[in-house]
């Protein structure tokens, strides 16, 4: 497996290439949306990679299975049997995780210093927190 590829950057980079303006969230195209004193401070390279998968990044319908290439290399990189890539946030990420492991009436470790995020995942999911 060529551990060089990178397939989210190269369809990041062609994405950029064409120009595309979406009309899907986040609001703030790419920075063309944001607020002028918010650009100027931070400026437009931290927006211009904050775009959903679409328009050949991958999507739920047309899938260019960049995403797929991606986590298949990251496997193989840790020896796993699978990788799943998280593109809903780490509030998301960690309820996820939870689930993965412990089902509702369940038990599962938690620090008294959790993240919120936690603490929604087990009201949500009705594992009990010990």
């Amino acid at each position: 497996m060529d551990h060089s590829a990178a397939p989210v950057l190269t369809a990041l980079a062609a994405y950029h290439r064409e120009g595309q303006l979406p009309f899907t969230p986040p609001g703030h195209k790419q920075g063309r949306g944001a607020d002028p004193r918010v650009r100027e401070v931070l400026g437009d390279a931290v927006f211009a990679s904050d775009v959903l998968a679409f328009s050949g990044l991958d999507d739920r319908e047309s899938s260019a299975e960049v995403l797929e290439q991606a986590q298949d290399l990251m496997a193989d990189a840790v020896h796993a049997e699978h990788t799943f890539f998280s593109t809903c946030g780490s509030s998301l990420s960690v309820k996820s995780a939870m689930l993965a492991v412990a089902g509702p009436g369940e038990k599962l470790l938690v620090g008294r210093d959790a993240h919120k995020a936690v603490v929604s995942g087990l009201i949500l999911s009705g594992v009990r927190p010990i």
